[in-house]
């Protein structure tokens, strides 16, 4: 299995050699390497050592961490959806975010789910419909573009306020997300 950080190292040397517009000739003798072992470190032949890097990294006047830095991931995310006890759960942020991002909609019901309480600390936004919040002794109505924060340890329930769905961002910690996705998270395995 490959490294990305290690194929990186060879294109980060032969741009940085290449800026300061250096053959290979040049810096393999300045870094006391041979051309073809250079050469073929840029190319990815050849697997870098602290015994290469170190003189070339001197002689480029980079730093290791610049040739070791970790390549960037794709920032881009695959929702996965379910839905659970009819509320449908998009995940929106990946499964090993330490804050967890969902967009969550509310069907109607005739009554409100019972309230729970649970470790951790909530922020919902609603972004269509009409959410009512029921948060300990407080029963309030949340219109769209309202948001609420709160820490869950408060007995809390969500639905929809009326006879439409409501869809909402709802992010929280580690524990809201198990508390509230529990079913869901065995579906995102």
């Amino acid at each position: 299995m490959s490294d990305p950080v290690l194929e990186a190292i060879g294109p980060r040397l032969r741009a940085a050699r290449m800026e300061q517009k250096l053959t290979l000739d040049d810096l393999a003798s300045r870094a006391g390497i041979s051309v073809s072992t250079l050469s073929r470190l840029e190319s990815g032949k050849r697997q870098a050592n602290l015994e290469l890097l170190l003189p070339l990294s001197r002689q480029l006047q980079i730093s290791m961490d610049a040739l070791l830095q970790p390549v960037a991931r794709d920032p881009r995310i695959t929702p996965a959806r379910t839905t659970v006890n009819g509320v449908a759960i998009v995940r929106l942020s990946a499964a090993n975010s330490p804050i967890h991002t969902f967009r969550m909609t509310y069907p109607p019901r005739a009554t409100m789910p019972a309230q729970r309480s649970h470790d951790g600390h909530d922020w919902v936004y609603v972004l269509s419909g009409t959410l009512r919040l029921l948060l300990g002794e407080q029963d309030l109505v949340l219109k769209t573009g309202e948001a609420a924060e709160f820490d869950t340890r408060v007995p809390h329930s969500m639905g929809s306020a009326d006879a439409r769905p409501v869809e909402v961002l709802s992010i929280f910690g580690e524990a809201g997300a198990r508390e509230h996705t529990e079913k869901a998270r065995r579906s995102y395995a």
